[in-house]
């Protein structure tokens, strides 16, 4: 059953505490993308070791961008050679580092949605707390969200775009903006489904 975590920080310094030790080398060929793992330093104790390890599960997932055999990640600890950085940042520090890039994460006022920048992966605390509506009237895990949340601003980094729901009933593409609403498709956190790569239409 779905519950809400508890209270937890808007804002933030801006600065961020890096995982340590390296993990191993996730998915079985295709170029390799190393990546570091980073949280904002005033919520670090109390997420890094958690977010860390999500996005590693995700990530090393067969479904997740893995799956196709094209490409692989491996993460790599502050101080090494790395392609880009995934950050768990308060809503605020969010709002601030997406705006940077021409984006406005905030709804209704507030710090809403993640974001990709150039070799920069952030996720909303806000989000990664909370979920969003549709995943919380479903009942759906709040895991299930986090792993959505991490595989489609990754996917950014890897060159994909947004895309629409396929169809009513559907499972909904990584690539869709599902944070805004599933439009009628099924909560999906996957890129590849029953071994093949799962798409919608263009958006």
């Amino acid at each position: 059953m779905y519950q809400l975590p508890g209270d937890f920080p808007g804002s933030g310094p801006g600065t961020w505490k890096y995982a340590t030790g390296q993990g191993g080398v996730l998915g079985r060929a295709g170029g390799l993308r190393r990546f570091r793992v980073a949280a904002e330093t005033n919520i670090a104790g109390a997420e890094l070791a958690e977010f860390t390890r999500m996005v590693d599960l995700t990530l090393g997932d067969p479904r997740s961008w893995i799956g196709g055999g094209q490409r692989r990640l491996q993460r790599v600890p502050a101080g090494s050679a790395y392609d880009f950085t995934i950050y768990l940042a308060t809503g605020e520090t969010t709002r601030r580092l997406c705006a940077t890039g021409g984006m406005d994460t905030r709804l209704d006022g507030v710090s809403y949605t993640s974001c990709r920048l150039p070799g920069r992966v952030v996720i909303n605390l806000n989000r990664w707390r909370l979920s969003v509506p549709d995943y919380v009237r479903g009942r759906i895990e709040l895991s299930v969200y986090r792993s959505y949340v991490v595989n489609h601003e990754v996917g950014h980094e890897l060159g994909r775009n947004h895309e629409r729901c396929p169809g009513r009933g559907r499972p909904a593409p990584t690539m869709q903006q599902q944070t805004y609403g599933l439009g009628g498709c099924r909560a999906n956190p996957w890129p590849y489904l029953d071994g093949r790569r799962y798409t919608g239409p263009p958006l």
